[in-house]
């Protein structure tokens, strides 16, 4: 075969004017309308009101279309592609992450609804969502709930019965669905006021003979239902975005409201909003890694530490800025990737949005450190900014399907496929992610584990 080298045009990384666009405007947001009151609003201790003071920046963002600008026009959205969406994304969480989470749980909440609902819960709930005169409509997203023996869904697609992984149940009565059990951490779905969301996406078992993967759907529960109840968390990192814990006692949701698509597939619908996710966790953090880097770069080109000279010029200053500034270059990338895979593949990429968002949110983390090094002890001063960039950074491996557990755990799945195609990344080929790669990692050992020997 021979190759003709000078047909070849090469890959692309410059912007088009309608991606410049989008990135030009969430940055003016970012910088003009949220940037003003992320300050204040971390500091105040209440979380609740934390979150309530990001409320007229968020009326803003729905205003110019950034609320729910990944849902489809037809239905009212803003239609971004999911790479449009990345270079939105890296602006607002420069400024601040936990305000772009809010708008990432929107996401997470109504796209399974354009995925599998049916015409009719697409016209009553997007649009709902994307005319709501206000500005002020949530969507929260409910899959997580509490630690415990043996409940907690750090496992959830563990093979074993109910309680053990999801443990909310819904079982149908009629022309309802009867709701019991805790989540814990699901953003968003206590509303601006604590009292509920607009609508919350819930996973559900809607078989509770079922365990692990099995019997696990998705339903809609609107704010005003009886019986459910929420409580807002108090967090260290990302306090800008609500998390609660919700209790539902008995509480009666239409079985209309039950995205019929997830019927007994409600863990496919978890794994593919991981892969959604991923490249905007990834990106979450190529964002606070670029301001901790513009801040300790403008702060080594200022201070001489007693030296004739501003810091910049001492070697290891300049090695280890240069090193932050290459693994800043190369996640930016990374999710650029992932965001252009998944917007050809259907909205599907659970490995390389897992790949994503564990390489660059832990490669990340190191960065915003070694930021702080730079700076020293004063980067401890909360007038700068360090220290909230290293809370907000903290949080980015362990939220979101934590890296150790269920993100590795999907990456381990697939690899271990005898299918799988270890170049099909690189080959932008579709790697499918099935319900046999799931429970990888989880198999339980019901034998207590031999004790050793004493010694003599």
């Amino acid at each position: 075969m021979s190759i003709d080298f000078g047909q070849s045009t090469g890959i692309n990384f410059s912007l088009s004017d309608d991606q410049k666009k989008v990135q030009l405007a969430a940055r003016d947001f970012a910088e003009n309308v949220l940037a003003p009151v992320v300050r204040d609003a971390d500091r105040e201790p209440d979380p609740l009101k934390a979150f309530q003071m990001t409320k007229p920046a968020y009326v803003e963002a729905y205003k110019r279309g950034i609320a729910f600008c990944m849902l489809p026009k037809e239905y009212g959205g803003g239609g971004l592609t999911n790479v449009e969406l990345i270079l939105a994304a890296e602006e607002i969480c420069a400024v601040d992450p936990g305000f772009a989470c809010t708008v990432l749980v929107n996401g997470l909440a109504l796209l399974p609804v354009w995925y599998w609902g049916t015409e009719e819960q697409k016209q009553r709930v997007l649009r709902a969502a994307t005319s709501d005169t206000s500005g002020e409509y949530l969507a929260g997203y409910a899959a997580s709930e509490p630690p415990g023996t043996p409940g907690g869904t750090a496992n959830f697609d563990a093979p074993m019965p109910h309680p053990v992984g999801i443990g909310v149940t819904a079982r149908r009565d009629g022309d309802q669905y009867v709701l019991n059990g805790r989540k814990y951490w699901p953003c968003n779905v206590g509303g601006w006021d604590g009292e509920g969301a607009n609508v919350n996406l819930v996973v559900v078992r809607t078989d509770p003979d079922s365990g692990g993967t099995e019997g696990l759907s998705a339903i809609l529960v609107e704010r005003g239902t009886p019986g459910v109840t929420y409580d807002i968390i108090e967090t260290f990192g990302h306090r800008l975005t609500p998390n609660s814990e919700i209790v539902f006692e008995d509480a009666r949701v239409p079985a209309d409201n039950l995205i019929q698509g997830t019927l007994g597939n409600g863990d496919l619908l978890i794994n593919r909003n991981f892969a959604w996710s991923g490249p905007v966790a990834g990106i979450a953090a190529v964002g606070v890694a670029r301001t901790a880097y513009e801040a300790a770069l403008a702060w080594a080109k200022t201070y001489t530490a007693g030296s004739p000279h501003p810091m910049i010029y001492f070697q290891n200053v300049g090695y280890v800025l240069g090193d932050v500034a290459a693994r800043i270059e190369a996640c930016r990338y990374f999710c650029w990737k992932a965001a252009h895979y998944i917007d050809q593949h259907e909205y599907h990429g659970e490995l390389i949005g897992a790949l994503n968002k564990t390489y660059c949110t832990e490669t990340l983390l190191d960065s915003v450190y070694k930021c702080m090094q730079v700076v020293g002890v004063n980067s401890a001063d909360r007038k700068h900014p360090f220290e909230k960039l290293l809370r907000e950074a903290a949080i980015f491996p362990i939220y979101d399907g934590g890296n150790f557990g269920m993100q590795r755990r999907r990456i381990h799945g697939v690899l271990a496929s005898p299918d799988f195609n270890p170049r099909a990344l690189m080959d932008d080929e579709y790697v499918e992610f099935t319900k046999q790669m799931e429970t990888i990692d989880t198999i339980q050992h019901t034998e207590a584990p031999q004790q050793p020997l004493e010694m003599a």
